[in-house]
């Protein structure tokens, strides 16, 4: 069982030690922060968290939000080592999309993932999310290099029709 909670600053030295423990496993799909103050203050950031003991088992990022007629977002995530392959992150997905689209009220959350990273890729297909397309030298990871990605996409009336 896992919960979903707000970061406070007092994680800043568990997120640390997680991403220097995940970092052969992270490479070369995502990166460490550069500033872990920024990124613990980043609004719409989420922790995955043991229910049982509290531990710190993945993240979840809901960035770009744009309101008016667009209402969606962009969603980012890592697990971290060793807690991958255990269903965590699937667990936590449930409950992210209930919190972007029943708490934040958005329409579209939109995930981009590097055509390699199939855990990633299941995750997001398994939660209900669409492959809409490739973006070529979408993203420049960990500021080193521009990666291709599939844009993957869920709306709230599919996620909706999965949860009634």
């Amino acid at each position: 069982m896992v919960i979903l909670r707000k970061p406070e600053f007092s994680d800043i030295a568990e997120v640390k030690k997680l991403y220097e423990q995940s970092t052969s496993f992270h490479q070369p799909w995502t990166y460490a922060p550069r500033d872990y103050e920024v990124y613990i203050s980043q609004e719409n950031r989420y922790f995955v968290c043991s229910a049982t003991n509290g531990n710190i088992l993945g993240t979840f990022h809901i960035s770009g939000i744009v309101r008016g007629y667009f209402q969606s977002a962009y969603l980012g995530y890592e697990v971290f080592h060793p807690h991958q392959g255990k269903g965590y992150m699937r667990k936590g997905m449930t409950l992210l999309l209930k919190e972007a689209f029943e708490e934040l009220h958005l329409h579209r959350l939109e995930a981009n993932i590097q055509p390699e990273n199939l855990a990633s890729i299941r995750l997001v297909s398994n939660a209900g999310f669409v492959k809409e397309g490739f973006s070529k030298n979408y993203l420049r990871i960990g500021g080193l290099e521009w990666k291709d990605h599939e844009r993957w996409a869920i709306i709230n009336a599919m996620w909706t029709e999965q949860h009634t």
